[in-house]
């Protein structure tokens, strides 16, 4: 099915496609940044692109987490389908466990399925500059980028640094200059998860990357290519207000079964087992014994509702567990603050989305799903899609007509 689809897409391309090669495509992120908090907040620059090019929200994959959903920005594939499926869970194929702190798991091309934009892009002739986006530090399908940074080499740059690089980038002699550009920036993720979305502190964030955003919007029009350059400002996934007492702890729940639990909302859980016949029984035991939990709920793998888009890949646990909106699982205290990763039917996990530029339309667009993100780039850019599963329907509003 999603070969028919890409193909109809391809058949498409032709009379969807608006880009040149004089125009270029900066792409910020700012890490948990809710669809809702300019509404919230002093964010006068935000409003601006709003009121001259397109506003909408994005609705972030399952699990809606940082790490996997930028992943799926840039690939247009669910986790499902690109392999990251959580920030921990089992290696169903050596048993080892993956987690996004082991810096040797995190750099290995085996976890990243898809094709990311910038390779996309570059196979086709165009260079690229990616600054801290998941996976663009990662040797995959034998490439980097033309221009990136290691995540892990410290000290990082600064977000105004970072802005520094995208000035730099356009400054280039047009033969070196790189028609893509994506930029990851750690706020107000990081104010959001330590003191909640309603806080001092994420309106400060919210406000702080609003200027900066607004600031380097100025700097690039000042350029002689301003006018060339499509500045699209978005997010991976929202905020919700989680309290310590909002904990749910497995372990009571699942006593001795012999089990493996990864994650916290949601959670891969995995029944171990010496036979076919244990193990079946031990993920039957452990769904038993989740029902009717309040505030949890529980699916084998292959019965997790199909709008989640959780069910295809072989290392997703035997069992998912969901907890509701505000609520964690987890078996040692917690501290009050900002959580995601939630279903992303939850309003509260929907990010921020603006674009202007040249080739962007004055538009109010209803939310659409971010795996289509991928979609839009490649129609910017101007060249054609790897398999994916946005779709064009969900950002062709955006786009202007040559």
């Amino acid at each position: 099915m999603r070969r028919i689809i890409l193909n109809i897409m391809l058949l498409c391309w032709s009379i969807a496609v608006v880009a040149t090669s004089e125009t270029y495509t900066v792409v910020i992120s700012l890490d948990g940044c809710r669809w809702d908090y300019p509404q919230w907040y002093n964010t006068p620059f935000f409003d601006r692109m709003a009121n001259e090019g397109t506003a909408s929200s994005l609705i972030p994959c399952f699990p809606s987490k940082t790490f996997l959903n930028h992943y799926s920005l840039a690939t247009g594939l669910t986790p499902e389908h690109h392999g990251l499926i959580a920030n921990e869970f089992m290696d169903c194929e050596t048993g080892y466990d993956f987690n996004l702190s082991n810096r040797i798991m995190k750099k290995d091309p085996k976890y990243f399925g898809g094709e990311p934009i910038w390779l996309t892009a570059q196979r086709q002739g165009l260079r690229t500059a990616i600054f801290y986006w998941a996976g663009s530090d990662v040797k995959i399908h034998n490439s980097y980028p033309d221009t990136y940074l290691d995540y892990d080499q410290k000290p990082r740059l600064t977000l105004e640094q970072r802005c520094n690089k995208v000035i730099e980038c356009l400054q280039r002699s047009k033969h070196k200059r790189p028609q893509l550009i994506m930029v990851y920036m750690n706020e107000p993720d990081k104010s959001g998860h330590n003191y909640g979305p309603h806080s001092r502190e994420t309106r400060r964030a919210v406000e702080r990357m609003d200027s900066l955003m607004g600031n380097l919007y100025s700097r690039i029009t000042q350029l002689p290519i301003g006018k060339q350059v499509n500045f699209i400002v978005l997010s991976d996934h929202g905020m919700a207000w989680v309290d310590q007492s909002h904990k749910i702890e497995l372990r009571p729940l699942l006593g001795n079964l012999p089990y493996k639990a990864y994650g916290s909302v949601p959670v891969n859980i995995y029944a171990s087992w010496d036979n076919v016949q244990q193990h079946e029984a031990t993920v039957d035991s452990i769904c038993q014994r989740l029902q009717g939990v309040p505030h949890l709920r529980a699916w084998r793998k292959e019965q997790v509702p199909a709008y989640l888009h959780y069910t295809e890949h072989g290392c997703i646990g035997d069992v998912v567990a969901v907890p509701d909106l505000g609520w964690v699982v987890y078996d040692k205290p917690i501290n009050s603050g900002g959580m995601h990763g939630y279903d992303p039917a939850y309003t509260d996990m929907w990010a921020m989305f603006r674009a202007i530029g040249p080739n962007i339309r004055h538009a109010q667009v209803k939310p659409f799903r971010n795996v289509s993100v991928y979609t839009l780039l490649c129609n910017l850019l101007g060249i054609t899609p790897a398999e994916n599963d946005g779709c064009i329907d969900d950002v062709k509003s955006i786009i202007k007509d040559n």
